[in-house]
């Protein structure tokens, strides 16, 4: 292949992405110099986070420049190398351009990975990639679980809500997962464990309070959030005596025209409770300590993981908004190869 196809951002998105947002299109093969090796992409994985990239913001990371690829965490295989450590035929992963060919640099964020480790080489984007270290750190680091515990989980069915709820049953607590439509929240309690489920469709704030007393009638210990607004709200009407709050995200405003926000902290106060953000990045020292656990417990059959896999670069823009329509069942990827 001589050209490189790319899914550009076009311009920063107003609300929900929309195609004119992006453009697909073919520029020339990047050529390399000292130091670097060029990645044939495999497979890219689709996160909410995303869309907080293509807006010109203050974050953890830079925004996207507009004219340049959408990024993403992704999955290749070394085609050319000028680097010393990668040759070529080997798998990698990193943090690249969702496109055919992305250049990688030595001291990059692109690693090595060994695709005959895993049941699929996928599992790097799922269970052993990102997702599976925001479930598992993200829970036992920042919400500090103890046996017994009630565990509130927004976004339940979600790539991290779904394992975040298997590993608070694995850890000995009482969970309670929310989730959009009856076939989600089935899927909670049969294929992943859940104790109770509650379908937030149709249901404002004060519903959702109801729903949550209705299951926990003594309050949660634990809250692992996902998702914000009426789900956040209802949740803090809820809270323990010294509850944990892991803010782990909040897709359902990620899109919002207007800033919203929680309106109830004020139980923050009232239960002496805390909130606490949490950033997988901050955890990359121990992901092969999280890894390895997880792997155990995906072995001994105590954890399952999902993934939804869309096929082609054209379908880019689909599959990433499958995630905000909550049509997705699994962790969202891209095959791009």
């Amino acid at each position: 292949m001589t050209s490189n196809r790319q899914f550009i951002l076009k311009r920063r998105p107003e609300g929900a992405p929309v195609a004119d947002d992006f453009a697909l299109e073919t520029s020339a093969m990047p050529t390399l110099e000292e130091g670097q090796f060029l990645i044939r992409n495999q497979y890219a994985s689709l996160d909410p986070a995303m869309r907080g990239w293509m807006s010109d913001a203050e974050s953890y990371m830079p925004p996207i420049p507009l004219g340049a690829p959408v990024r993403a965490s992704t999955i290749g295989v070394v085609e050319e190398s000028k680097a010393e450590g990668f040759a070529k035929g080997q798998w990698v992963l990193g943090l690249n351009g969702i496109e055919d060919y992305s250049v990688g640099t030595l001291g990059g964020f692109t690693q090595p990975i060994d695709p005959h480790a895993v049941p699929s080489v996928t599992n790097y984007l799922s269970l052993f990639g990102a997702v599976g270290m925001t479930a598992y750190f993200g829970f036992i680091d920042v919400c500090e679980p103890n046996v017994g515990d009630v565990v509130l989980v927004t976004g339940a069915a979600g790539a991290v809500g779904s394992l975040v709820g298997q590993i608070a049953k694995i850890m000995g607590c009482t969970t309670i997962g929310i989730a959009g439509g009856a076939e989600k929240c089935a899927r909670l309690k049969e294929r992943y464990g859940f104790d109770h489920a509650i379908d937030y469709r149709g249901k404002d704030a004060a519903a959702l309070d109801a729903a949550i007393k209705a299951v926990a009638p003594d309050g949660v210990d634990v809250i692992f959030e996902n998702v914000g607004g009426d789900i956040l709200d209802a949740g803090l009407m809820n809270l323990r005596h010294g509850a944990r709050i892991g803010l782990c995200g909040l897709i359902s405003e990620y899109n919002a025209p207007q800033p919203v926000g929680a309106r109830n902290i004020w139980q923050l106060i009232v239960h002496r409770a805390s909130i606490r953000g949490l950033l997988v990045a901050d955890y990359v020292g121990r992901f092969a300590e999280g890894g390895a656990k997880m792997g155990e417990w995906a072995a001994s059959g105590q954890l399952v993981v999902d993934e939804h896999i869309d096929e082609g670069l054209e379908n880019a823009l689909p599959a990433f908004l499958r995630l905000f329509e909550g049509s997705n069942q699994g962790k969202m990827i891209l095959k791009i190869a």
